[in-house]
């Protein structure tokens, strides 16, 4: 199993003003930023990601826009300092959101160039990008879908073509000649990733190979670590765990309750993601019908566990609450892993564990301790919890 650090950047200082204006997304001035702070915590937020190197963890980068929640605004930027600092750790963006960027063979470019800088450590996540983004980024999102895939071929067919150039004459977009300078050391593409919540999601990264990821989201990933599973078996192949990934809040201390306050304290951005004014939850034609018709029965949601009966708001969760529906593992090392080992076996083996290791106030001291004894202590036996080997059959690989 191998474990990817990763901290939102946030700027949580200006969390109790969005929150007392009940937005910390889209709407909240960015008169709340405070330059000279925000200077001190990016500088600050990058050592911890070097210190990942140092120490043996993998890292995740990922971005939003608009926000006091996450101040990485661009997944290519911030990889492309922490290549220039690391030297072993593979690096993940997960990821740029392909269907809000007007430009795909941009982001070609820019993988492929991540790529070349960090010497063949890339993983490059193609996403979808989250609803409350669909107005900063002046989107559609009833076609929002369509735009993806026809981004997510662009892009795969710039990094894998070395032939010269192509023309591309498609719905969204058109370009006379595409032959992107320089190409990727990994080919085709270096590893491709999704992520997503539902069993279509898992039958579509199955059936291109990707790894696909759900962050925080419980018991409601195993239905699509199953479909991508027996879509594998579908086509002929074995999805491994490998090919499944998942994102959770991790506290680890020399105590049980240190390592609870840790993740208590991580927890808080979960409490103050969904904080977001209600006109931008659910764009219309964001959500295919069917999950809408869910949304619909459940009541009102944009704060409720995903996957459970509703009956618990995220916003005023406890430690324990989190803890029950697999959003936080927590305590001392031998508590944090038998509870991964655990939720492991009952995800029937997954590869990849999202390391989501700082968060709002945590500060800089609790995190190095966080990431020292998590690596020291916790990473030596994930690694002997399910294979490191590369399932993702050839003949979808060489597409």
């Amino acid at each position: 199993m191998r474990v990817w650090y990763f901290s939102e950047m946030a700027f949580h200082p200006a969390w109790e003003e969005g929150l007392k204006r009940g937005s910390l997304r889209v709407v909240l001035p960015n008169s709340n930023f405070d330059p000279a702070t925000g200077h001190t915590l990016l500088n600050r937020y990058l050592d911890e990601f070097a210190l990942c190197d140092e120490v043996g963890l993998d890292i995740m980068v990922n971005e939003h826009h608009s926000t006091a929640t996450c101040l990485t605004i661009s997944v290519p930027m911030a990889l492309a300092i922490i290549a220039r600092e690391t030297k072993k750790a593979r690096l993940l963006s997960l990821g740029t959101p392909i269907a809000n960027r007007p430009d795909p063979v941009r982001v070609a470019e820019e993988m492929a160039w991540l790529d070349v800088l960090s010497g063949g450590r890339l993983e490059m996540g193609l996403v979808k990008g989250a609803p409350y983004e669909i107005a900063p980024a002046n989107s559609n999102p009833a076609t929002l879908m369509r735009r993806y895939w026809e981004a997510h071929d662009l892009i795969i067919k710039a990094m894998s073509t070395t032939s010269g150039p192509f023309n591309w004459e498609g719905e969204f977009f058109h370009y006379r000649n595409v032959n992107i300078w320089p190409r990727p050391i990994q080919q085709p593409t270096p590893p491709v990733w999704m992520t997503g919540l539902s069993t279509g999601t898992g039958t579509l990264a199955a059936e291109r190979g990707h790894v696909v990821g759900t962050l925080l989201s419980g018991g409601i990933a195993k239905p699509m670590f199953d479909a991508y599973r027996k879509r594998a078996q579908e086509l002929g192949w074995t999805a491994g765990p490998d090919r499944l990934a998942y994102a959770a809040i991790i506290g680890v201390g020399h105590t049980r309750e240190e390592g609870r306050r840790r993740a208590n304290l991580v927890a808080d951005y979960v409490r103050t993601s969904p904080v977001v004014a209600e006109p931008f939850t659910n764009p219309p034609g964001y959500n295919a019908v069917p999950a809408n018709v869910a949304l619909m029965k459940a009541g009102s949601v944009k704060n409720r566990f995903v996957g459970d009966d509703g009956s618990k708001d995220r916003t005023k969760a406890s430690l324990d609450d989190f803890m029950a529906s697999d959003t936080v593992f927590a305590g001392t090392p031998d508590d944090v892993y038998s509870q991964i080992k655990d939720f492991n076996e009952r995800m029937g083996g997954i590869g990849h564990i999202l390391f989501f290791g700082q968060g709002g106030y945590l500060d800089h001291k609790d995190t190095v301790e966080n990431i020292t004894l998590f690596a020291r202590e916790v990473l030596p036996r994930l690694r002997t919890l399910t294979p490191d080997t590369i399932t993702r059959p050839a003949a979808i690989a060489a597409e």
